[in-house]
């Protein structure tokens, strides 16, 4: 679920950990999709796990605006002391930012 991401995110300290991330993300994504078939959320609603962005490309366009419009309000000087934490935070909310 979402909240399990961003928990997930925020413990990224380094590559290992973000491929772990990556990983979970994946699980997450399949699972979802799994409970969608047996399941189907309303149109308008996040899917099952918190998903939504369904497609690559809905997806990545969230992520690139979360990231653009959290680095203004971001104190940079934190997150740039761990760039693989800040690109877990961007990579997560591709999966939720609308």
């Amino acid at each position: 679920m979402i909240h399990d991401l961003i928990a997930a995110a925020e413990a990224v300290t380094d590559e290992r950990s973000f491929i772990r991330l990556l990983q979970l993300m994946a699980l997450d994504r399949q699972d979802e999709q799994q409970k969608e078939l047996a399941r189907p959320s309303p149109p308008y609603s996040p899917g099952a796990n918190g998903w939504e962005n369904g497609s690559i490309a809905a997806f990545l366009d969230a992520a690139a605006s979360w990231g653009e419009a959290t680095s203004r309000t971001t104190n940079l000087g934190t997150e740039a002391s761990n760039v693989w934490r800040r690109a877990a935070m961007i990579i997560v909310a591709g999966a939720f930012y609308e």
